[in-house]
């Protein structure tokens, strides 16, 4: 059992993605990968499992381990060649590899599979191979476990929301009249009559990051009620932050991305491992208290009828986004406080058992992280 030194090129054979207009894009089982992950999803496989990808550009260094087939695109390289080395550990291999790579490109970061190909490396045997993959992918699949059970803690309340406030099976409703359509006590409204602020993020341009004071989030760390981590770490200093006036974000904030699809998107904030600003094309909505409460907008939101209007109300050719006036006259069926306040009761529970989870995960990754470059250097034995 040993290590050798050898070319990244005799370890693996990495390959460029490929082309997938839109026109040709299908519905369906088969995970679509760009640089920046899953993106999709298609009728029909471009490589077989298990797979190995990465960005040809953006943020370099991270790696996409697939255990179904898939569509690389053509942002991305995938592997096509294992040779003989063991599929998951060639993933935290390459993430290494990758760790501290510096792009030649100066406008635009990114890889070249030929250069790559030529990189000096150290590789153990597969025995040592299995063990490290073993060890690493033990954090991995921790993971990947939370993540799913914040989805399933995430669905349960949105099918809660579903069946009071669109299906109207709410708590008493057998005995509840319907008085111009709606039942009694509800009030046709809009969004902004629910809020006790409705503003846009800040204008933070290049020049005035750096630090690690506040973490400026944006809007593709906006999920459908999550945060979503993609790797892209930004932050300005105290400093900045006082000189530009800039807005914390705080728990129980609600952020809005006004674009990409699905545009109106909207995550009810919870307590993170950092303090937070947010860029200009995230809206921040506080709720009313008195009128809302903002478990109960954060479902609304997030309902189909109202991402289908933001989308309809959203301008622009190449990138739609939805002005902040137009967020503010979402229609808006609000019910009575104290059936909102019932609502909270059984969906804020589940929105801090997900934020529990999230912060497990934040400590698996820096602990995955922290093994890794000594694990592939051999610092550690195994």
């Amino acid at each position: 059992m040993s290590w050798h030194a050898s070319r990244l090129g005799d370890v693996l054979t990495l390959q460029r993605g490929h082309d997938l207009p839109d026109s040709q894009r299908q519905d369906g089982d088969v995970p679509v990968v760009s640089s920046s992950g899953i993106t999709g999803r298609h009728s029909e496989p471009k490589a077989k499992a298990p797979g190995v990808v990465t960005g040809r550009y953006g943020t370099l260094g991270q790696v996409f381990y697939l255990e179904e087939d898939y569509w690389p695109l053509n942002t991305a390289l995938y592997v096509t060649d294992f040779k003989g080395n063991h599929p998951r550990f060639v993933a935290y291999f390459l993430q290494g590899v990758l760790r501290n790579y510096q792009s030649d490109k100066a406008a635009v970061p990114g890889v070249n599979r030929n250069v790559l190909h030529e990189l000096k490396v150290r590789c153990p045997d597969t025995t040592i191979q299995e063990r490290v993959a073993g060890i690493l992918a033990a954090y991995d699949d921790l993971i990947e476990n939370n993540r799913r059970r914040m989805v399933l803690l995430e669905d349960a309340a949105r099918e809660l929301y579903r069946e009071w406030f669109v299906r109207l099976r709410f708590p008493g409703h057998e005995h509840t009249a319907i008085v111009n359509g709606v039942p009694e006590g509800w009030e046709r409204r809009v969004f902004a009559d629910a809020c006790e602020s409705l503003e846009d993020g800040d204008w933070i341009e290049t020049k005035d990051q750096g630090g690690d004071d506040f973490r400026l989030l944006q809007i593709s760390n906006i999920g459908m009620n999550e945060f979503v981590e993609t790797g892209n770490f930004r932050y300005i200093t105290e400093q900045t932050f006082k000189r530009l006036n800039c807005r914390e974000i705080l728990p129980r904030h609600i952020l809005i991305s006004r674009m990409p699809k699905p545009i109106g998107r909207a995550w009810l904030i919870t307590e993170m491992p950092w303090r937070m600003i947010t860029a200009v094309d995230a809206a921040i909505a506080v709720a009313n208290g008195e009128l809302a409460d903002a478990h109960f907008l954060t479902q609304f939101l997030n309902s189909p009828t109202s991402l289908e209007h933001c989308e309809r109300r959203a301008v622009g050719a190449t990138r739609p986004r939805i002005a902040r006036r137009e967020l503010a006259m979402l229609p808006l069926l609000l019910p009575p406080r104290r059936l909102q306040e019932h609502f909270r009761a059984s969906a804020e529970p589940l929105n801090q058992q997900r934020a529990i989870l999230y912060r497990q995960d934040v400590k698996l990754r820096a602990a995955r992280d922290l093994l890794l470059p000594r694990l592939m250097s051999g610092e550690i034995a195994v």
